[in-house]
């Protein structure tokens, strides 16, 4: 049984490599909102437990039994967030907090009856992947929403949930995943990205849009 923050710090070292590539200290540190001392400390901690390749000033990476572990966390929170959402109707802005509380206490019994009663999911209520049991995950390949150009079309399968205000904001806004839609126009130097979903037009800032990832089509 590994402590929470020992889970708190793989799940971060697994989501920013696959976010950034290269994990430094100081990175981590400010995902965690932590100091940068302590952040080391655990890292050396992670490295003598044998869950994390760490060499000082050349950023750490997960050692096949660390990925486990963070995988399986990962798929707890993402099972809750789903469970939470679909059988408790709680808001989608509202699901990481909660999950973030259940990951590290949800046991394997209890994590393969809220898998049963939801059908198998494959995606958490923000379209993000929940790792199978064997630890392995389906990638799909996406792009962000500021990597198209006017008149493409797509659809949402994916929105970052680290902000709740985000995720209020865009489900105003009816922009879930599995959301079809077409981009009418694309402002430059970095300017607002128009598009248009349920005959509507709506018009989102390129910071907002490059949180929606998406599946051209």
């Amino acid at each position: 049984m590994h402590t929470q923050a020992v889970e708190d710090y793989l799940k971060a070292i697994y989501k920013l490599a696959e976010r950034e590539g290269k994990v430094t200290t100081s990175l981590l540190a400010e995902f965690l909102d932590v100091t940068p001392a302590s952040a080391t400390g655990m890292l050396k901690k992670l490295k003598q437990m044998n869950l994390a390749v760490y060499e000082p000033y050349k950023g750490v990476s997960l050692t096949e039994a660390g990925q486990k572990i963070a995988l399986e966390v990962i798929r707890h929170h993402r099972l809750v967030e789903l469970y939470l959402a679909e059988a408790l109707n709680v808001p989608w802005d509202k699901v990481h907090e909660e999950a973030e509380k259940w990951e590290h206490v949800l046991s394997e019994d209890l994590e393969d009856r809220i898998d049963a009663i939801l059908g198998h999911p494959t995606a958490d209520p923000h379209g993000a992947p929940i790792p199978n049991r064997d630890g392995t995950v389906a990638m799909p390949a996406l792009s962000p929403l500021t990597d198209l150009k006017a008149g493409q079309k797509g659809i949402i399968t994916e929105v970052s949930d680290h902000d709740s205000a985000l995720l209020r904001y865009l489900g105003e806004m009816n922009l879930y995943p599995e959301t079809e839609f077409t981009v009418l126009d694309v402002a430059p130097f970095n300017g607002p990205i128009t598009i248009r979903s349920e005959n509507s037009e709506k018009i989102l800032g390129s910071e907002v849009a490059g949180y929606i990832f998406v599946r051209v089509t």
